[in-house]
């Protein structure tokens, strides 16, 4: 079998195509089966509807995110097995992207109008990580995906009790993401130095409050 080489425009082209699912439609086709399965949908009032879609559209934007960070670090990855962990992490992303989506529907609601400034704005920063090195490359992942588990921690704590569907999601997603920061720490993560993760979080709280209302 013959092993196709991509040239720079295909892969210029291919980085557009991402883009334009994950940034833009904001979708994405998942691999594995919806851990929600046969759950049954909750019995919410209004309130705690809008507010169970509120927390999923955050996550949806989180993946969103979390697609463009990594495709722009493995852009420029200096290691191919660096570059294959971090399109790996992606694909798994994809995953719950799908699901989030999917979520969302099922509760009558939208993903973030912003989007596209959210995957711009990551796919730079993981650009500009990579950058740096695959040390810091990998530090980045380890970092990010403890900040993530702990937004998915507050969000299963804050969803309507009866919301089984969103909290299996959440969990799975919540799994992967600790399995991620694991083999990036195996891999050869640097610690990201004072105040990176500080302003990573400033900016996560940004885009929470904003992804939850539009």
């Amino acid at each position: 079998m013959l092993t196709r080489h991509f040239t720079p425009l295909d892969r210029v082209l291919m980085r557009l195509d991402h883009a334009l699912a994950s940034g833009v439609a904001g979708v994405a086709h998942a691999q594995r089966d919806n851990p929600a399965g046969d759950l049954p949908e909750a019995d919410m009032d209004a309130t705690q509807r809008r507010h169970a879609a509120g927390l999923m559209r955050i996550n949806h934007t989180g993946e969103v995110c979390a697609q463009a960070l990594y495709v722009g670090q493995a852009a420029v990855a200096r290691d191919a097995a660096t570059r294959a962990h971090l399109e790996h992490a992606a694909q798994e992303e994809a995953d719950h992207l799908a699901w989030c989506h999917e979520r969302l529907r099922e509760l009558d609601a939208r993903p973030s109008l912003l989007n596209p400034f959210w995957y711009a704005s990551s796919y730079s920063l993981g650009a500009l990580a990579g950058l740096r090195g695959d040390g810091w490359n990998l530090g980045f992942v380890v970092e990010t995906e403890r900040q993530v588990e702990a937004h998915l921690d507050e969000h299963l704590e804050t969803l309507p009790p009866q919301d089984a569907r969103s909290r299996a999601i959440l969990a799975t997603m919540k799994d992967d993401e600790a399995r991620h920061a694991d083999n990036a720490q195996a891999a050869g993560a640097r610690v990201l130095p004072p105040p990176i993760p500080g302003v990573m979080r400033f900016m996560s709280k940004i885009m929470k409050s904003v992804a939850y209302r539009i």
